[in-house]
């Protein structure tokens, strides 16, 4: 499939999906400049993908988008047009009550359901899933997966003291604790090697739909702007808290799946250092933020609340098409690059 090499090449500019990101692919790939009002649906396909189109210029950028476009005020002007009507939907559908905090959310993110529950993508992988709906979960995943780590690194200057010590060793390790080949996104590459999946950067794009976007646009939102470094952190912590137990049940599911043991590696590897992970987010990230910046409690409560509601829509869109016989992708199923390749 792809070599080393091939993974880090810029990716190329993804199909639009409706005018807002038809203009702005324009507009990168030349002088164009007129660019429409923001779309109206806040959770729709455009406006997922124009975010991501603006937030990908910050992280790898695309082939043939000159590196300064970053910094282009008018592109800046649509994002921040584009965060408010985002920001404004989760905090509309996200309500947080004045008697909640962020110690009793993640004090119930730690108690496991009792059997599956019928909403859990990670349940329904172990019990009943085929290799082809994993191959469908990694290619979805490999947008969150493959820059993992790097929206959250944004919060480390924002931190102080306790916060930032913690949170610095908790990304070393997700960064590869000083080796190139253990950063978690290159294990994720290698997942999806070992499952005939295109690992380089940004592939599978066009197949995602706006529910699998938006999850990722959440963790840009977040890092990019200090005001909401709370939120962002209250993000880690859910994602912390809850990856042990999920990575369990996928690592099982490869398991039956017979899937190679780069694959079964990935979920294997966050097992134990997310179960180690969760303890130092929760009692020194987030109490360290919180002992010097209490007023960030809501902020740490609406991270939580609102990664488990995107997470909850995209856990809806691929359980109800994988339960009617159907692809969860927008560009259909996904063909593996060798005949008699698994899943094939």
């Amino acid at each position: 499939m792809t070599d080393a090499l091939s993974r880090r090449r810029p990716a190329r500019l993804p199909d639009p999906r409706g005018p807002l990101s038809a203009a702005v692919g324009d507009a990168l790939r030349g002088p164009e400049r007129c660019l429409p009002p923001p779309a109206t649906d806040a959770y729709g396909d455009d406006l997922q993908l124009t975010l991501y189109v603006l937030y990908e210029l910050h992280y790898q950028g695309f082939a043939g988008v000159p590196d300064d476009r970053e910094w282009d005020p008018e592109l800046l002007s649509l994002r921040a047009a584009l965060e408010d009507r985002f920001l404004g939907a989760l905090r509309a559908d996200v309500p947080i009550d004045a008697s909640d905090t962020a110690e009793r959310a993640l004090d119930e993110l730690q108690l496991e359901p009792v059997g599956d529950d019928g909403s859990s993508v990670s349940h329904f992988l172990r019990n009943h899933g085929t290799l082809d709906h994993f191959r469908e979960y990694a290619a979805l995943r490999s947008l969150y997966h493959l820059k993992e780590a790097d929206p959250h690194a944004w919060v480390i200057p924002r931190l102080r003291g306790r916060a930032k010590a913690a949170m610095v060793a908790v990304e070393f390790d997700e960064f590869g604790a000083g080796r190139a080949d253990a950063i978690h996104a290159e294990l994720f590459a290698d997942l999806m090697t070992d499952l005939d999946l295109d690992p380089s950067y940004g592939h599978y794009v066009d197949a995602a739909p706006a529910e699998a976007l938006a999850t990722v646009n959440m963790m840009s939102l977040f890092g990019l702007h200090r005001a909401l470094r709370g939120a962002l952190v209250g993000h880690f912590a859910a994602v912390e808290v809850t990856s042990s137990p999920a990575s369990r049940r996928l690592a099982e599911a490869l398991r039956r799946m017979d899937a190679g043991p780069a694959a079964v590696r990935f979920y294997t590897e966050h097992v134990e250092a997310d179960a180690v992970h969760e303890q130092v987010v929760r009692h020194e990230v987030v109490a360290g933020l919180l002992a010097s910046e209490p007023r960030l409690d809501a902020d740490v409560l609406f991270g939580i609340r609102a990664t488990g509601h995107l997470e909850g829509r995209l856990a809806t869109r691929l359980l109800a098409a994988w339960r009617e016989g159907e692809t969860a992708l927008r560009t259909g199923r996904i063909t593996t690059a060798h005949p008699g390749a698994r899943g094939s």
